[in-house]
This record gives structure tokens, sequence and C-alpha cells, in this order.
């Protein structure tokens, strides 16, 4: 008879994961109160000492701040580095906000053009300058552009889901009409990070004051996920982040 696992403890990394979750779907938003320590330390089955260590682990990471008479709370600039695209898809087929606190989105764009780039053609499985939609927005945190956000869909997608090319935010999140029309459900790969120099289109976008005139190299961050169904890649998003704003992954 082969012998039994030996039960699994719940350390503190463990407590730090479960809140640093919550905080990452916006289950818990900033100036929400986490348990007091000693009710974590219940809820979780463990000693007060290890819920201590974990709350410290969220404070270190900025997550958490402590306020005599106010117990724990989620900091202020938690979400101040914007979602991925991917964070924002799976925010709303959780039915919860693509937005961060304090975010909006504007210059929402659809249109059909040929795809010239051959890194984007690869990941979408098309040959280059084949027509593809492309969707645009910028979001921006009070006020400030801080991504660009590329959206380049394959043209099969347009047949079952015509308000691609619908201008301004669409009303529903296209992937789940595409699944209702098709039967087909659409998954994503894992996120792929990279840096370039920004296009005078991106900067332009980003609001990225260059002289006029004057060729500017200006790097920015790419974070790009890409979202397949049964007959193979269907979309390919761009996170284009401005200058100067972090970006963070989610982390357990």
């Amino acid at each position: 008879m082969a012998p039994e696992d030996p039960p699994t403890r719940t350390g503190y990394a463990d407590i730090a994961a479960h809140y640093r979750r919550r905080i990452a779907a916006g289950e818990l938003k900033p100036g929400d109160t986490l348990p007091p320590v000693n009710e974590a330390a219940e809820l979780h089955g463990v000693a007060r000492n290890t819920a201590v260590r974990a709350y410290g682990l969220l404070k270190a990471e900025g997550l958490v701040t402590t306020h005599a008479g106010a117990g724990t709370v989620v900091s202020s600039r938690v979400g101040i580095a914007p979602p991925t695209g991917a964070a924002r898809v799976d925010r709303l087929k959780a039915g919860g906000s693509n937005y961060a606190p304090n975010e909006t989105s504007t210059h929402h764009e659809a249109m059909v053009r040929s795809c010239a780039e051959p890194s984007i053609c690869r990941d979408l499985g098309i040959e280059p300058h084949d027509e593809v939609v492309i969707r645009r927005r910028v979001f921006r945190r009070d006020g400030k552009p801080v991504v660009l956000g590329i959206s380049v869909i394959h043209i099969r997608a347009l047949r079952h889901v015509p308000a691609l090319l619908q201008q301004g935010r669409l009303e529903r999140l296209w992937h789940e009409v595409y699944e209702e029309q098709t039967g087909h459900a659409v998954h994503r790969s894992p996120e792929r990070h990279t840096a370039r120099f920004a296009s005078d289109d991106e900067l332009a976008a980003l609001e990225v004051p260059v002289p006029s005139g004057v060729d500017v190299a200006v790097p920015v961050l790419i974070v790009r996920t890409v979202w397949h169904d049964e007959r193979g890649p269907i979309e390919v998003w761009e996170d284009i982040h401005a200058p100067g704003e972090w970006h963070e992954s989610s982390a357990t």
C-alpha cells in the first residue's frame, strides 16, 4: 500500500497569494480593509505569527498599508500600473470591469487593413499583406494616456461578429459573441514582453511630445497576447506602454 502524501500546510506565502489574487481580480479595491490578523489566522488555520508574516509581505510589496485604528487596507497605489489586454479580457469574462481605478479609454477605432508586420502575421497565421480587422483604443489614467491597445483580429472572425467594425466601444466582449456563433472556445497563450522604438503614430496616440522634423528614438514596452480557437490563431493584442509607465506581472 503506497504511503499517503503528508497533509499540505498553509504558509505565510499561501496567505499572501490569496489576498494578492483577490486584489489583482478587483475583489479587494483600494481602501478596502483586510481581516484583522487574528481573524485571518483563524480563517486560514495558521498561527498568528504566520498571518503577521503574510501581511508583512503584502505591505513590503506595496499592496497594503497599515493605519492606526483602521487596520490593514489595500493601498491607494494598487492598480497604478494598467492591466494588460489579457487581464482585461479575464476580468470581463469573470463579470468584472476591464478598467483599473481612475482609468478610462478614448479614441476607439475599427478598420480593415492589410497586415505588414512580419511577427504579427506569423502569430496570426496569415500571409504578409493579408487583410485583418484592427481595433485600437487609448487607455488613460486620470486623463493621461498610459497604454495604446491594438487588437489585430483574423478576418474570418468578421463573418461571425460584424460588430468588430463598429466604431467606439463594443457593448460586449467580442470573444463571447464569437463563441456563441461558432461553438468554438477562445483561449489565450501566455503574455510575451519585449521592447522596441515607438512609431510616430504610436507616439502621437500616447501624446508623447517630440521635436518637429527630428527623428527621435523613444523606447516603449510591448506586451503581446495571442488568442486561439480550434481553427488556429484568431487575435493578437498588443499593449504599447507609454514611456515611463510600469507594467506589473501577475504573481501568486
